[in-house]
């Protein structure tokens, strides 16, 4: 098969696979020709740009106005969605002195003969100086911020369960409660970061593996303790450790008449406190020094009940069912012994009928 080459002379092809291999070449130059000519390489690099810049401002300044997690990822979907309507665009209209026309509309030999702007590589230049700003702002401009956290992070403190010394094994239900308080009262300090007593709950008292465990919770230091309550008296031993050095910061031991748990619990917290050496604020102080009860008979069927109830939650409880109903039941002795005691206060008379709610 002949095939004329544009000279006058002609080369053979047995099969024509060569011309058509030549019509491809030609095509796919012609194709990339357009394109540049078109402005779609730069209008793919002006965009690149400038959406990083976007990126970099969302994930930088966002965070500086707790702005939420969702509008950085919509910032960066939105980029990435816009990327090929851009180049779709860039591809059927050009800018000219008219305004935006369709190409196939523009004078290719009036476009050819304008002279060429240099903006866009302005446009570049100024956007990806301030991507890379940002970007090593983001990356080392932040130092301080990072001191400020360290700081606080050293102030964070998990409070481990405490262990039942007691010769009756039926008072963990007290030694639960003691630790549960002590760990709110820890909580209402604006100053301390408090592991929540879910995530603690798996261990043990007095573990082998401390540095560990306050690894594993994200914490500096670690609260332990023992309770032994018998006729009617209460020891509290406590002990404060600093996980990464194993040392002690502070310790106590506390020999008090039951009826003063709560000032125990309030001490406790305080001391915690000032060994991390957190401030605390005036209603902060009073929070931790408040007493919800004088009356330790309702206090005592109150904690009972949170022991059952705290069964439920960690689904512990061999009869989750009959657990519920014993809890339900010492909740509302508690709150109608509670009732009792404030009416009697008030002078009302004790055969009277109680409610159910002190309130």
């Amino acid at each position: 098969m002949k095939i004329d080459n544009g000279t006058g002379g002609s080369r053979e092809s047995s099969t024509g696979k060569p011309a058509r291999l030549d019509e491809r070449g030609r095509e796919s130059i012609n194709f990339f020709a357009e394109l540049k000519r078109r402005n779609v390489y730069k209008v793919a690099v002006a965009y690149a740009i400038v959406g990083w810049l976007l990126v970099q401002v969302a994930t930088q300044v966002f965070p500086f106005f707790e702005i939420p997690n969702w509008a950085v990822r919509l910032v960066v979907l939105a980029i990435v969605i816009g990327f090929p309507i851009a180049l779709v665009i860039a591809w059927a209209f050009e800018l000219t002195p008219e305004g935006l026309k369709r190409t196939e509309d523009v004078d290719l030999a009036a476009a050819a003969q304008r002279p060429r702007h240099r903006a866009w590589i302005v446009v570049v230049i100024i956007a990806g100086a301030m991507s890379l700003g940002l970007f090593m702002l983001g990356r080392y401009g932040f130092r301080e911020k990072k001191s400020v956290s360290n700081e606080t992070s050293a102030k964070s403190i998990a409070v481990l369960p405490f262990e039942n010394l007691s010769r009756d094994p039926d008072n963990a239900y007290f030694v639960d409660g003691t630790q549960d308080e002590i760990l709110t009262r820890l909580a209402k300090i604006s100053a301390l970061k408090v592991i929540s007593r879910t995530s603690t709950t798996r261990y043990t008292s007095h573990p082998d593996n401390l540095r560990q465990i306050a690894r594993e919770l994200g914490v500096a230091n670690i609260l332990e303790g023992s309770v032994q309550r018998a006729e009617g008296a209460v020891r509290v031993n406590v002990q404060l450790i600093e996980a990464e050095t194993d040392s002690h910061l502070w310790a106590e031991t506390y020999d008090r008449d039951i009826k003063n748990i709560f000032s125990v619990e309030s001490e406790i917290a305080q001391n915690v406190a000032d060994a991390l050496r957190a401030k605390l604020l005036p209603e902060e102080t009073a929070r931790v020094a408040n007493v919800p009860t004088k009356n330790p008979e309702a206090y005592d069927l109150f904690l009972k009940a949170e022991y059952f109830a705290n069964e439920i939650y960690s689904a512990t409880a061999k009869d989750p069912a009959e657990t519920a109903r014993n809890a339900a039941g010492l909740y509302e002795s508690a709150v109608v012994i509670r009732a009792r005691r404030q009416s009697m206060q008030r002078g009302r008379p004790q055969n009277a009928p109680w409610p159910c709610n002190p309130n």
